[in-house]
């Protein structure tokens, strides 16, 4: 018996390796595309279910789908309630691996055709490069995959006899309850809900466990997903949190739903398919393990509002509400780093704009401090966290990224200190040429508060007409001016608060200029 024991902990070993390998080489090649997917087809909780269910089980990992998700959200490509649909999704798509098995691993010996191409994706993991390398990583996990199962399933049949559904609890309710909480330590010491599903089926279909008896323990399997979960909130942000203990809940209330239909489903399965839960176990312990997971989406989805309010209420944003973006765990992604940088230089300017607008319209009223003092945390925060940022040379599109993202940055704190010049504000409104100038800013200002990332053309274009506009103003106002002075109608102090004041607005105005350009859909290269 020694050796068959061996053969099945052996074969269990090798699934978990290939599960791991194809993951890893999956990932690597969708990488920067997964987020795109999930960015460009979640439109609603709704078809976040979708693209979660379809990306996870292409890349075979929930986690990543995951992660992917939560960083969508921290750059605010995604909201809360959108990721949760991803997630609710990512649950369906991890019962692939169980089809996989049950439909290849169990109905064809495999494993010994597997061998080749397990060595052909070795060998292009250790010679090729790049996106090459990565597919060989995912043919030698795939290859491996059904060599475990072939090697646990001739492990498993030697226990025929030996160990009978009588090893296990009975198939009570008691006994249903010890055999949730066997799957539950299962997947906690496996780390792998599929390796513990892949084990449940070679039970099955060695005899070693009854069909009922493996489908409690797949429940278990189930909510055992979330201890990883659970550890990955101890020092995480807020998304994280929230994303963690979403996970939690869906998996629990969707594993007791599941734990009370039990019998009802089987009974309906005997009803409807008489002869399909014996002649075709696996299929039916797999099938009711994607059923409850798809149960608990419907359940789910029409209290996504509510879900998402309540996780908002356990786990509140605290701090600086426009440095949320910032999480340190997104700098080991350049493109999604900057895209958190874009989104907080877009509302750092969206609260600047809204304060340059209330001094353009009353000159002697001061800018909130608590605002600019939140802009400059803010600010102080993005140079921190780009500090931190590590760009490879080959990223040459988020090198070029992170130049525009400077430049936006250099031209904020510009905007943002002559906030503080409350002089040369006071006196916008001083004379009629000067009103104009702030006008014209206003205006602009107005148009860029409601567009949204990126600017279009035609904003862009407003910016730049702008800027034309008022330079050429205020040559004609600094030429008026000298005149007036010259003709004794002006004191020369006046004249120079005036002038002064003018070119406050300009230069306001080019800042925004560039500010607009360098976060449009097509900037302009030039010197700054």
């Amino acid at each position: 018996m020694g050796p068959e024991i061996l053969q099945a902990v052996g074969g269990l070993g090798l699934f978990l390796l290939g599960m791991s390998l194809m993951t890893e080489g999956l990932k690597s090649l969708a990488d920067d595309r997964l987020r795109q997917i999930l960015a460009r087809s979640t439109n609603s909780p709704i078809s976040g279910v979708f693209t979660g269910a379809i990306t996870t089980a292409i890349i075979q990992s929930s986690s990543a789908t995951t992660v992917a998700a939560v960083g969508l959200v921290h750059v605010g490509l995604l909201t809360f309630a959108q990721a949760l649909g991803v997630i609710f999704g990512a649950n369906i798509g991890t019962t692939i691996t169980g089809w996989m098995v049950a439909l290849i691993g169990f109905k064809w010996k495999i494993g010994e055709i597997m061998l080749p191409l397990v060595l052909l994706g070795a060998l292009i993991r250790l010679l090729a490069q790049g996106k090459l390398r990565w597919m060989g990583t995912s043919l030698a996990g795939f290859g491996l995959i059904f060599v475990g199962i072939s090697a646990l399933q001739d492990g498993m049949s030697a226990f025929q006899g030996v160990v009978t559904p009588d090893s296990f609890p009975s198939d009570t309710l008691w006994g249903r309850v010890l055999l949730v909480l066997l799957g539950v330590i299962i997947t906690v010491i496996t780390q792998s809900s599929s390796a513990g599903v892949a084990t449940a089926l070679a039970a099955v279909h060695a005899d070693a466990m009854t069909l009922h008896q493996a489908a409690a323990m797949v429940i278990g399997m189930n909510i055992g997903t979330t201890a990883t979960a659970i550890v990955a909130t101890i020092g995480g942000n807020v998304q994280a949190r929230r994303t963690g203990f979403a996970h939690v809940i869906f998996n629990v209330i969707t594993g007791l739903v599941a734990f009370f239909l039990l019998t009802p489903y089987f009974w309906a399965m005997r009803e409807l398919v008489p002869e399909f839960e014996t002649a075709e176990p696996e299929l039916a312990l797999t099938s009711f393990h994607t059923f409850f997971n798809v149960l608990g989406v419907i359940l789910f989805l029409p209290l996504t509002g509510k879900f998402v309010q309540l996780l908002e209420w356990m786990f509140p944003e605290r701090g600086n509400p426009l440095a949320k973006r910032l999480d340190l765990s997104l700098l080991v992604t350049p493109d999604l780093a900057l895209q958190a940088v874009q989104a907080t230089n877009y509302d750092v300017l969206q609260t600047l704009l809204g304060e340059l607008s209330q001094v353009i319209d009353q000159p002697d009223a001061s800018p909130s401090a608590s605002e600019l003092a939140d802009v400059d945390d803010a600010l102080a925060k993005t140079r921190e966290f780009l500090d931190r940022l590590r760009i490879q040379p080959e990223q040459a599109p988020s090198l070029g990224h992170l130049a525009q993202t400077i430049h936006v940055i250099d031209h904020l704190y510009r905007i943002r200190h002559r906030l503080d010049e409350a002089p040369r504000i006071s006196r916008i409104r001083d004379d009629q040429s000067l009103e104009t100038m702030a006008d014209l800013l206003a205006t602009l200002i107005d148009q860029v508060l409601q567009a949204e990332l990126p600017y279009s053309a035609e904003v862009t274009s407003a910016a730049q007409q702008l800027n034309q506009d008022l330079k050429a103003d205020m040559r004609g106002y600094r030429i008026e001016i000298l005149q007036h002075t010259a003709a004794g109608e002006l004191s020369s102090q006046t004249a120079l608060q005036r002038t002064d004041s003018a070119r406050w607005i300009r230069r306001q105005g080019y800042h925004l200029w560039r500010i607009v350009d360098h976060l449009s859909e097509s900037p302009i290269e030039r010197g700054e």
